[in-house]
């Protein structure tokens, strides 16, 4: 009697990503290993510090999608708000102050976090902090620029985004200072948070 033996169950790879990315959400991808996620098409990216990233979903509440890539986080909203950052930054009287607060519009690409219906790959691997709900739009739950104020939902727009985040980073960046993370060594004297 000849055992029947099954074969080892594999764990997905890129194409089986890329799939899942095209088929379920509607996203274009840059196949290889790994996975890139197109920006400018269907949704923008802000990125900032995790910590930073972390203070300001505490904030917020809901947003669209988050990602988080190692020390960054990656902030899903509507495709077109990359090239409203620098304005909003002016208009919020954040230019010309150092965030580490940056978008990705129109060109870019971020690493495609594990689908959520799969385990996350390697430690250190993008993985969604909030994923995306395949089989439904998720364009019309991304922060945009369409007034003041929330657009319904409890989604918020994209100053308000912008203005939380641009804080956030602020302050993780004074705070990193003030430990001496940013310089390497302690402040000679103490910073005062905005």
């Amino acid at each position: 009697m000849a055992l029947t033996v099954p074969p080892p169950r594999s764990s997905p790879d890129a194409d089986d990503w890329t799939r899942w990315y095209e088929r379920e959400l509607g996203w274009a991808t840059a196949g290889g290993a790994p996975v890139r996620l197109l920006t400018g098409l269907r949704f923008d990216v802000l990125e900032l510090p995790a910590d930073a990233g972390h203070a300001a979903l505490r904030r917020l509440g809901r947003t669209g999608p988050v990602a988080l890539a190692g020390q960054r986080m990656g902030l899903l909203v509507a495709a077109g708000s990359a090239d409203e950052l620098p304005g909003l930054l002016d208009w919020l009287e954040w230019g010309g102050i150092a965030l580490d607060l940056t978008a990705f519009g129109t060109g870019g690409r971020i690493t495609a976090p594990a689908p959520p219906c799969w385990a996350a790959g390697s430690p250190g691997a993008a993985l969604w902090l909030r994923p995306p709900e395949p089989r439904q739009e998720v364009e019309p739950a991304l922060p945009a620029l369409v007034g003041f104020g929330n657009r319904g939902g409890d989604v918020p727009d994209l100053a308000r985004l912008v203005d939380v985040a641009a804080t956030e980073c602020h302050r993780a960046r004074l705070a990193r200072a003030r430990t001496g993370l940013l310089t390497g060594r302690p402040a000679a004297q103490p910073l005062a948070f905005s």
